[in-house]
């Protein structure tokens, strides 16, 4: 639509050599004698022929008249615009449509029925030929789609068009109709077909405010003028109103002015044409939850290039933006300046802000710091106020950053504020501004958290503690003890992404504390979900250390306060949620511990809420999600049990829920590394089967995933783990069918990997452990293709690994199996292979007697057995 647009204003706008001649009849109408009375119809005309005379053309003005008056104004246009190379014709008023016929209501107009309106209306179609006899080429625009003219509506105090009068084929509809064909004009309306236009609460309508803004625009090509209108109405009635054009003129011509020299608001305008109406309307929702403009989003979208990510990663940055957007917008409310060009700096930047023009708002809050910077420095005797005042600038300014996700930019700004703190002194300890510089710490460590500088969070969170207990030491307010707890918690999480898990663990613990003190207090409810998380926490560190038994006690903590606030909120999906995450880590620990049962229970009751989440919304991708992670679940302990064909179910179900979601969202990694996920365990059932085809397509399909995922970030661990993951089981499958060396090559490929993972966290128990497997692999291998010496170094090696693992954790079931392989593994190996088999024996036996030894690994008593009783032979 937008490249025929362009034919007619090409030449509308050409040098006057192309169009010697141009004539514009302008009409207005506000003193409606039986409709609604307009406010700015008038306006607009008068607005439109000052445009127009800038632009060269002949202006006839005509306001508030009655049928009569306007054809004759039309018969006049006719004859003295006669042999003109364009003619143009404008009207702001009432317009309707009429059994499909659009129709321009003049001041006289009788709305006693469908059928005198008509009669005292005049035809779109009437104009229409008077311009095409005028001149070669006719321009139609009108602002005439205004809402309710008949004044029956709610909305009637600020449109212009109508409610259906009649029904039939004579109904008068709201807005205007669609033209169709537009031989030899453009026609350019202020609304959608069907749709109303707002008649504005300035002097002007938004559309003629676009229209005189963009029409004068020395050197832009016209498609892009009117894409610019377009998009400025769209823009400024926040969705509401977007303006339509049908053109049927020959030729293109371009301008020599480029896209790239425009100024960055019009930039955005003519880059949100391009938008499917798909994303417009996750942008429009976004904004209207958040009561933020659209245009921020659209630029922070379109600039990160969010467009093409998955539609979870795009409503993360969408609603981070929105955030952003309105932490500046409270913030500029809430701040004074003592100087009122600083003030005045900062309301400019603000209305660049929600412009979408970024570099602009920047710009003036820049300018606002280097004002308080120069007064600082020349006036030392309000160097503090001054200080601060600069401080809060670059908040300001990195918030603007932050909506635009200009992360890079946001961390710069943020940094000079924090130092800006740090300079200002004792004048930062004020309560007002020390909870400002908590807010920026606690803003700053997120913002290298998203960046991935794990270090500077942590160093910015050691900060956030130290300030929230330097201010606590002078307020016993609960929410400053809060505060404390929670730069705790944040300190504790960049500590574990670091692997520091022994100081990870006393920061938790410390956190804990100080919420636990807090539930006890008079509001202690408002606190009881931060207890639960930093209770996950702790058993999450736990589980990396191995010490199941204890990381099972504080999920269990955590989730006894989790179903108190269930149980006190039913309907609270959040809530629910978080009880299901509980539950999954209660039941994975005891997995490890082989408390099938308990295990079972867990999974089971995390799946039955997320079936009840997801049919109170069944197209909500995370509760999809979530529903496909917890058959997953099921799966692994339904194997576990030995019910193959049970598990062979569960995961299909959790594989055909992901690929129904990563067809709607291909861009969503996470639902394809899920796919990847899903078919592993599939291959693993099928494997246990023997089914060894059929295992190894499923483990080459997933193989061809994971490398891509990895190749496309090498940086990301659980990418990379799954690689590794993924190769050996592709490799296992060859070992089977007898191809050794094909077998060797993945098992040494996938060591390559697993011992940069741990090289980078030698802390990490997991990896640790995928460590000690790869090496049992690599040493069983090469013991089979004649290498003693080689499977030696590599089973002795894994041994160590997993003797240490199991005494670190005697009740973890899971590496007290990994041992029982190893000692086994060594005495192939071994010149006195007795010893280690016994010690084998007597863990199996062990683990057998106390019900943690599952059914499918039972068989390996009778090995041991059967091996020790032929060395006594």
């Amino acid at each position: 639509m937008r490249c025929i647009l362009a034919l007619f204003l090409s030449l509308l706008f050409m040098a006057p050599a192309l169009a010697e001649r141009r004539v514009a009849l302008v009409v207005g109408a506000d003193a409606y004698r039986s409709l609604r009375p307009l406010d700015n119809a008038v306006s607009d005309a008068v607005a439109m022929r000052e445009t127009l005379e800038g632009l060269g053309f002949e202006v006839t003005l005509e306001t508030d008249r009655d049928l009569k008056r306007m054809r004759r104004a039309l018969d006049d246009f006719r004859e003295d615009g006669a042999g003109a190379d364009v003619a143009l014709f404008f009207f702001a008023g009432h317009g309707v449509e009429i059994g499909g016929d659009n129709r321009l209501l003049p001041i006289d107009a009788d709305v006693a029925s469908a059928t005198r309106l008509r009669e005292t209306s005049l035809a779109l179609e009437e104009v229409h030929t008077i311009l095409r006899s005028a001149a070669r080429a006719s321009l139609v625009v009108l602002d005439a789609c205004r809402n309710d003219p008949f004044g029956l509506g709610e909305s009637a105090s600020d449109g212009r068009g109508v409610v259906v009068l009649a029904g039939g084929k004579d109904a008068v509809r709201p807005g205007l109709g669609r033209i169709g064909r537009a031989d030899g004009a453009l026609f350019a309306f202020s609304a959608a077909p069907g749709e109303t236009a707002s008649d504005g609460i300035g002097p002007n309508s938004p559309f003629t405010t676009a229209l005189s803004k963009y029409l004068p625009s020395d050197g832009l090509e016209i498609r892009s003028v009117l894409t610019l209108v377009q998009q400025e109405v769209y823009d400024l009635t926040r969705g509401a109103q977007l303006p339509y054009v049908e053109s049927g003129l020959p030729d293109i011509f371009f301008a020599a002015r480029r896209r790239e020299d425009l100024p960055e608001r019009e930039r955005l305008l003519l880059a949100m044409a391009d938008v499917t109406p798909e994303l417009r309307a996750e942008i429009e929702a976004v904004a209207r939850d958040a009561d933020v403009p659209l245009a921020p989003l659209y630029g922070a979208l379109l600039e990160s290039g969010g467009t093409d990510e998955s539609a979870d990663e795009r409503s993360r940055r969408l609603h981070a933006a929105a955030q952003a957007f309105v932490e500046v917008r409270d913030q500029l409310r809430s701040l004074g300046a003592a100087d009122p060009e600083v003030a005045r700096l900062r309301g400019e930047a603000e209305a660049q802000l929600a412009l979408g023009a970024f570099d602009a708002a920047r710009a003036r809050f820049a300018d606002a710091a280097a004002l308080d910077d120069r007064s600082r420095q020349a006036l030392k005797a309000n160097f503090g106020q001054r200080t601060l005042s600069e401080a809060a600038t670059r908040l300001l300014s990195g918030a603007a950053a932050r909506t635009a996700l200009r992360y890079e930019l946001a961390i710069a700004d943020y940094e000079k504020a924090l130092a800006l703190f740090d300079e200002a002194g004792d004048a930062a300890l004020v309560p007002e501004h020390a909870d400002r510089r908590l807010a920026a710490l606690e803003t700053l460590g997120l913002l290298y958290e998203t960046t991935g500088d794990v270090a500077a969070a942590r160093d910015t969170y050691d900060a956030l503690r130290h300030w929230a207990e330097r201010r606590a030491e002078t307020d016993d307010d609960p929410s400053i003890r809060r505060d404390v707890a929670k730069a705790q918690t944040r300190l504790a999480d960049a500590l574990v992404a670091m692997g520091d898990l022994d100081r990870a663990l006393g920061a938790y613990r410390k956190g804990r504390a100080i919420f636990m003190d807090l539930t006890e207090g008079p509001s202690g409810a408002r606190w009881l979900r931060d207890l639960a998380i930093a209770h996950d926490g702790i058993g999450g560190i736990y589980v990396s250390q191995g010490d199941i038994r204890s990381a099972i006690e504080s999920f269990g903590e955590s989730l006894s306060i989790k179903q108190r606030l269930a149980d006190a909120s039913p309907r609270d999906a959040e809530a629910l949620r978080d009880l299901t995450v509980t539950y999954d880590e209660i039941g994975k620990a005891a997995r490890v511990l082989g408390d099938l049962d308990d295990a079972r229970e867990a999974f089971a009751a995390s799946l039955a809420i997320r079936e009840d989440l997801l049919a109170a919304e069944p197209d909500a991708p995370g509760r999809q999600r979530d529903l496909a992670v917890s058959r997953d679940n099921m799966g692994d302990v339904l194997r576990d049990a030995g019910d193959r064909d049970g598990a062979l179910a569960s995961y299909r179900a959790a594989l055909d829920m992901v690929r129904a979601m990563a067809s709607r969202d291909p861009n969503d990694t996470q639902l394809t590394r899920d796919i990847s996920v899903s078919t592993n365990k599939i291959g693993n059932v099928l494997r246990d089967a023997g089914e060894l085809d059929a295992a190894g397509k499923a483990f080459f399909d997933s193989l061809v995933v994971v490398r891509a995922l990895a190749a496309r970030d090498p940086a990301n661990a659980d990418w990379q783990r799954d690689l590794s993951v993924t190769l050996e089981k592709v490799a296992d499958v060859e070992r089977q069918k007898g191809k050794l060396k094909r077998a060797l090559a993945g098992f040494e490929e996938s060591l390559v990997i697993v011992r940069r993972l741990v090289a980078s966290d030698p802390g990490n128990a997991d990896w640790q452990r995928d460590l000690s497997i790869t090496l049992a692999e690599v040493g069983n291998l090469k013991l089979d293709l004649k290498d003693l010496a080689g499977a030696r170094d590599a089973l002795e090696e894994c041994l160590a690994i997993r003797e240490a693992l199991g005494a670190g954790d005697p009740g973890n079931a899971l590496w007290q199996r990994d041992l029982i392989i190893a000692y086994a593994d060594i005495a192939m190996v071994s010149r006195t292979p007795r010893q280690p088999l016994e010690k084998a024996l007597a863990i199996a036996e062990a683990l057998d007697a106390e019900g943690r030894l599952p059914p499918r690994h039972r068989w390996m008593i009778d090995q041991l057995k059967s091996r020790l009783a032929r060395l006594r032979k």
